[in-house]
Order: structure tokens, then C-alpha cells, then sequence
């Protein structure tokens, strides 16, 4: 048996075994309580910038605009908007009567404030507002007209505005400008349905309905990190809502009689990431990534069919880039399990293998608990490029208190084991973690010219065929040189209990607005 099966069976059994946790009382009829697989890091809505943070978030935060679960872009705050000839200013009218949860009214200034300040250099915010949605739209400006109007202005034009702004969380001026940083994370004054009542770091955070929509009256969100532990909860009846259901608990929960599984697609690019930023330099791994004939190398020897369905019991098609199908470009097959043409390939480049049997050697990073079975999963990868000779170290870390920030800062590397949450709607947004060299969000550090010289052409695109034939090149050009390793998109498993209706949504945004007791 190879190292490699030998560590997918070990990886199996391992999932096989359960825990409980205390027994908590089941919630009562206008509760519903939601058990996550890592904690939550700010409730800042400018510093929000990972799916658990945004899905609490979006309780509490209203937007101009919201996607919906069949990808289309609804008008949220916003009642309608106008748009500039050259498609780069967007005066946006607000509904009439809007508030935030102390009595603040809401209005265009306070729209306009939001923009600002998520922008403004002295706050050095890092989040998804500044570091994603502004660098991929090319923010300029925001400005109220009038009590009901707000003008955003891009340098671009954009097919993507609405959506982006979507995960903008708007506030009110005058209770941020009072508040700390320390404030705004941990004590946010909410304009949306919900709002903040308290927060247990690492354990638990409770939020109380305020306004329409919104059917329960209160929100729990108990942190469960042991997979076994959230099943147990869920099928005692004490938490309504799991995610990161472990592959091996399905049948469990299916056949509990309080509780099913839902599962479906997700849309988070899986990949390990290449940090190309400089801050490893000086060994022989980390120069011979840069090399994009290296990169592709070692696509072969991964095989992520094999990874899919004995570790995250699913069967999947491996990524053949970062725009989620059906939105990616068909022309491109996925990367097949090729060991040999791996090594023919890293021979080729100038990385034979030493008396020892090394080509060189890397460390990876990887969070614990984050995602679906990610320990195993990093080290079934790790096992994979080993196999062909590249020496791979795997370091597990805790995700909130040192994987997150290290990502966030770009220093996790120089493998990195990570999952970007992707779109149903678009192929643009999907790309625009590499809108620009630096942007937050290009976490690698990769600058080809051959990608980024394409949004350009997107830009310029008069039709949505010109700008598809655009987004195909760039995919083309990512496909062959890029800087991720080529994963899957995420299966995702929720446990829902049968006590209430609700339905999970591809895209990986948690919604609990309709929400609702079972009949």
C-alpha cells in the first residue's frame, strides 16, 4: 500500500469517531440557535472579511443591495439608482424612514459615510469592504446629495456594482465617529434586523430581533469546534443549525429522526496558495514556486477526485481555475492525477531529485476546524507532493487566533491551505481577488502582466460577448501560470433540525430572516 492510500484510510477511521458535549436546554419557540465550526474575529463593518464574520454581519447591517439565493440582485436599503454615461458614478435613492438600532436615523450621509470611512488610510482597515469590494470596483468616492440620494463614483465602469455593494454593511455616522476600534468590534450598533446583545468570545453571541424582516426573536450562535460535538447537540435537539457537518456523522444525523443533512455544491474555491510575495525567499522551495513551470508541475500530483470522496465523501470536479462554474471557461479541463508527467515536468525545470529523493523542500500552512476535514485534507496534500519529491512540511493552526491573522497579513506560506468564498452570478467577481498586484485580497503576491493587464480589456468590453471572450483569456492565462493549486469547490453539509424550516444556500451565506418553526 503507497504512503499516500495508507494516509487517506488512516484519515478515514479517524473521522469515525464521536464525542458529546454538556447538554444545553433545547431553545425555546422564538429562539433559533446556530452551532458554527470556528469563532467569529470583528463585527466591524468595515474589518468584517471571512464568510462566519460576514454571515453574522448581515444581521445586524443593512446593504444597498442583496443577493439572493438564486444569484439575482435584489434592492435592499436602496429603491432604485442612476448611472452615470460613462458608467462610472452610481447615484443611489434610499428608502425613506431608515434607522439604526439606537434611533439614529439612517440616511444618505450615513450611506456615504460608510464608504468613507471603511476608505480612509488613518483607519488602516484590512476588511472585505476596502481590501475586495473597493479594490475590485475601483472606488473613488462617496457623497450625499440630499437626505435620500448618495453619489459613489468608480475610475471604472463595472458589470459587477450591484453585487459588490452588496457586502458593503452600511452604519450611522454619528455612533462610529464616538466609537474606539475596540468598540467597533466587539459593540456594533446595528442598522439591520438584528442587534448585538452579547458576545462570549469562543463560545457564544446572542442577537435580538429589532425590525423586519426577521422571524425569530432571537438569534444564538454557539461556537462548537469538534464536529462530533455539534452532532451530538444537534440531535439532542439543542441547536437548530450545524455547519461543517463531518462526512461520516450523515447517516447519523439522517437516521436521528430530529434531524437531516443537507447537502449541495458550495461555491468556496478550495486551493493551496503560492507565496510569491518575497517574505520566503532564500531557500531552494521557495525560489523554485516562483517559476510558473514549477506551479504547474506540481497540479499533477494532486488527486483531487480521490481527496473528495475519501475524505469529504463527496464526489467532485477539481477547479480549473477561480470562476465557479457555470461561470468559468468551458474550454479548460481540469488538471488530471499525473505523477509521472509531474516529475517528467519538475526534471525539466531543473529540480531532479537529490541521493535523498528530495527535489526541495516547503512548509504549508493549514487552518484546523475551519473547514470540511481540512486537517486531513492538508495532509493528504502535503503526502501528495512529498510523493513526487517536494518535501512537505504541514503546520496545523488554530484558525481564528493564528491562521486568520496571518493570512490576513499575507505571511502564511509559503504553501498556504485556504478557500475563497466564490459567486453563482458572476465569473468577474469570482477573479476579483486579483484585481489588482496589490490588492488584500491577492493573498499569493502574483503580479503576471498577462492577467492583470486584462481587466483592461474587460473594461473596454462593449458587449457581454467581448467581455466573456476577456474573461476567458485571463482564465486561460491563470490556468497555465497561476498562483493557486487547484482544488475543489467545498462541499457543504448542513445539519438542520427538523423542528425548523430552513434551507441551505449554495453561496455559503447563512440567512435566517425567513426562517422559521416547522408545521
Amino acid at each position: 500500500m503507497s504512503n499516500m492510500k495508507r494516509l487517506l484510510l488512516a484519515a478515514t477511521l479517524a473521522l469515525m469517531g464521536t464525542g458529546t458535549g454538556a447538554s444545553i436546554a433545547a431553545p425555546d419557540d422564538d429562539t433559533i440557535v446556530i452551532g458554527l465550526s470556528a469563532d467569529i474575529s470583528t463585527l466591524d463593518p468595515a474589518q468584517v472579511d471571512n464568510r462566519i464574520d460576514m454571515n453574522i454581519a448581515a444581521h445586524l447591517f443593512g446593504t444597498l443591495y442583496t443577493v439572493d439565493s438564486d444569484g439575482k440582485i435584489q434592492p435592499n436599503f436602496a429603491t432604485g439608482y442612476k448611472v452615470s454615461d460613462d458608467g462610472t458614478e452610481y447615484t443611489f435613492t434610499i428608502k425613506p424612514g431608515l434607522t439604526c438600532e439606537d434611533g439614529e436615523k439612517l440616511t444618505a450621509e450615513d450611506v456615504a459615510y460608510s464608504f468613507t470611512r471603511a476608505a480612509d488610510p488613518k483607519n488602516g482597515f484590512s476588511g472585505n469592504t476596502p481590501g475586495f469590494v473597493f479594490d475590485a470596483l475601483g472606488y473613488k468616492s462617496a457623497e450625499a446629495v440630499d437626505d435620500l440620494n448618495v453619489k459613489i463614483k468608480f475610475a471604472k465602469k463595472s458589470s459587477i456594482v450591484l453585487g459588490m455593494l452588496s457586502e458593503v454593511f452600511l452604519h450611522c455616522k454619528d455612533s462610529y465617529e464616538k466609537m474606539s476600534a475596540e468598540q467597533a468590534s466587539s459593540k456594533p450598533i446595528g442598522s439591520g434586523s438584528y442587534r448585538l446583545v452579547s458576545w462570549d468570545h469562543g463560545s457564544e453571541l446572542v442577537l435580538e430581533k429589532v425590525k423586519d424582516p426577521a422571524v425569530f426573536k432571537k438569534i444564538v450562535v454557539r461556537v462548537i469546534p469538534e464536529a462530533s460535538t455539534r452532532t451530538a447537540e444537534l440531535i439532542a435537539g439543542n441547536v437548530d443549525v450545524i455547519t461543517n457537518v463531518s462526512p461520516d456523522q450523515i447517516d447519523t444525523i439522517n437516521n436521528s429522526g430530529t434531524a437531516d443533512v443537507q447537502k449541495m455544491q458550495g461555491t468556496r474555491r478550495m486551493y493551496v496558495g503560492f507565496n510569491l510575495t518575497g517574505k520566503f525567499s532564500g531557500t531552494k522551495g521557495t525560489d523554485a514556486i516562483k517559476k510558473p513551470e514549477v506551479r504547474r508541475a506540481m497540479q499533477y500530483a494532486l488527486d483531487v477526485p480521490s481527496i473528495c470522496s475519501q475524505l469529504l465523501s463527496s464526489n467532485c470536479t477539481r477547479l480549473n481555475g477561480p470562476a465557479n462554474p457555470p461561470n468559468d471557461n468551458p474550454d479548460l479541463k481540469p488538471y488530471p492525477y499525473d505523477p509521472a508527467q509531474a516529475e517528467k515536468l519538475l526534471d525539466a525545470a531543473g529540480y531532479p531529485r537529490g541521493a535523498d529523493g528530495v527535489r526541495f523542500e516547503l512548509k504549508m500552512q493549514a487552518p484546523r476546524g475551519r473547514y470540511l476535514n481540512d486537517a486531513n485534507v492538508a495532509l493528504a496534500i502535503g503526502q501528495y507532493l512529498s510523493d513526487i519529491g517536494v518535501k512537505t512540511d504541514v503546520e496545523l493552526l488554530d484558525w481564528a487566533s493564528v491562521y486568520s491573522p496571518l493570512f490576513r497579513t499575507h505571511d502564511a506560506g509559503p504553501l498556504f491551505f485556504i478557500g475563497s468564498g466564490g459567486s453563482t452570478w458572476s465569473a468577474i467577481y469570482d477573479m476579483s481577488d486579483l484585481s489588482t498586484p496589490d490588492a488584500e485580497t491577492n493573498d499569493t503576491g502574483w503580479s503576471d502582466p498577462h492577467w492583470f493587464d486584462g481587466w483592461a480589456k474587460i473594461d473596454a468590453a462593449k458587449t457581454p460577448e467581448e467581455e466573456r471572450a476577456a474573461v476567458n483569456q485571463m482564465l486561460k492565462v491563470f490556468y497555465d501560470d497561476g498562483p493557486w493549486l487547484l482544488l475543489y469547490d467545498q462541499p457543504d453539509f448542513y445539519g438542520v433540525s427538523k423542528r425548523i424550516s430552513w434551507k441551505a444556500r449554495r453561496d455559503e451565506h447563512i440567512e435566517l430572516f425567513d426562517a422559521k418553526l416547522a408545521k
